[in-house]
């Protein structure tokens, strides 16, 4: 695409996986030791049996009738670096650009990180067992999908992580169980939360301005629905 700029950053064996900017390169915060650590593989840890898988309401936050506006994270297994890939940050996004379309489910904004991903969603009807189930299957497709990529696209360290995390009842294990969805009942507490969201490259030292960032909702926002955004983007009208 013509309006971003694609950073490349040699880092042992992923050389040739990148981090997109919507700005040239000089933007970033090139500390090789940033880099090193996003790109290698995360030090071996004690072995632990893994948790049994979360459901929606086994999770400490979760989704009731009480709100209809949430604030959702999906961390990445091990906090392995799979985002650094357009093509993993694409499944991503045409999966919640699909639950639009098919699933009535909205997202308000969103942010997608090397480890992880945060989004502000909600139902269309602002059916909330809808959303869980929407939610549920978003979960599913991409812990599949992002899997496979992992098999056929990067080093073999990663799909073997996914196989030592899995549990009895599958073969690997994508994403961390918990989704923690946090119920935004004000305005105040969105902004917040919308905040939060966006600022989160530039917390990192990925990029100087959040709008710079490739794969969020940030340059949606700050242009006011003039600049392009890889999801569909619902706003909400607080009044």
């Amino acid at each position: 695409m013509t309006h971003c700029g694609l950073v490349r950053r040699p880092a042992h064996n992923l050389v040739g996986y990148f981090v997109l900017v919507r700005r040239p390169a000089h933007n970033l915060v090139t500390s090789p030791m940033l880099w090193a650590g996003l790109l290698t593989r995360p030090p071996n840890r004690p072995k632990v049996s893994n948790p049994p898988e979360l459901t929606m309401t086994s999770e400490r936050y979760r989704i009731t009738e009480d709100a209809h506006v949430y604030f959702v994270t999906f961390s990445i297994i091990e906090w392995l670096p799979v985002f650094v890939s357009e093509k993993a940050c694409r499944i991503i996004t045409d999966s919640l650009n699909f639950c639009h379309e098919k699933k009535q489910l909205c997202t308000n904004a969103f942010v997608i990180m090397p480890t992880h991903m945060h989004a502000i969603v909600f139902d269309a009807a602002f059916d909330n067992e809808r959303l869980k189930n929407s939610l549920t299957d978003f979960r599913k497709f991409t812990g599949r999908s992002l899997s496979d990529f992992c098999g056929s696209d990067m080093p073999k360290c990663f799909a073997d992580t996914l196989r030592t995390s899995s549990t009895t009842d599958r073969e690997r294990r994508f994403w961390q169980p918990s989704r923690h969805p946090i119920a935004l009942q004000t305005e105040s507490f969105w902004k917040q939360k919308l905040d939060y969201l966006h600022v989160n490259p530039c917390r990192k030292g990925f990029v100087i301005r959040a709008a710079d960032w490739r794969f969020s909702s940030a340059a949606y926002y700050v242009s006011d629905g003039a600049d392009a955004c890889d999801v569909t983007v619902s706003v909400i009208d607080w009044r």
